[in-house]
């Protein structure tokens, strides 16, 4: 049997939707000196990486970058994140991640950084997928894509070239 894919974005639509994300947490943030971007594990780390050096080309605000760790298998357990609660208390946030799917690990990684006062919250991812079990939202997408539960998006952000893929 063989597997049907279909490029969703290619490289240089990824880079588009990169830079009009930065732009729209640009805008959200514009008074602020600097904003956490808090990318989960793996590819959403990586996004949020490649939205810091966006953000440092078009505007003063300082990017503070942090990795956020959650077991996808199982993310009621402790959920760990590369900078301490002292370091993003009383701050904006943004929490990224490639793929929102059914909402779980973006709900459990708010619910992690709802310990501490927060100035502004919002989340940022490049797929959406409308599968959603929790009331979770993606503030900035790259796309929204209506898929079956059976299909999965693989997204790649590292290499010469970029892809999210539907398999």
């Amino acid at each position: 049997m063989t597997v049907k894919t279909n490029v969703i974005l290619n490289h240089n639509e990824i880079n588009h939707k990169i830079r009009r994300i930065a732009f729209q947490i640009y805008e959200s943030n514009v008074n602020e000196k600097e904003v956490v971007l808090a990318g989960i594990d793996k590819n959403g780390y990586v996004f949020a990486k490649k939205l810091k050096t966006v953000l440092q080309k078009i505007s003063d605000i300082t990017p503070v970058l942090c990795k956020v760790s959650i077991d996808k298998k199982h993310p009621w357990q402790e959920v760990k994140t590369s900078i301490k609660e002292e370091e993003y208390k009383n701050k904006s946030i943004v929490l990224v991640d490639d793929v929102l799917n059914s909402g779980t690990t973006l709900i459990y990684g708010v619910k992690h950084f709802l310990n501490v006062p927060l100035k502004q919250f919002k989340t940022a991812v490049l797929v959406n997928r409308n599968h959603k079990k929790y009331p979770v939202k993606a503030d900035f997408k790259g796309i929204s894509l209506s898929t079956s539960l059976h299909e999965h998006i693989d997204v790649v952000l590292e290499g010469k070239v970029f892809s999210a893929v539907l398999e």
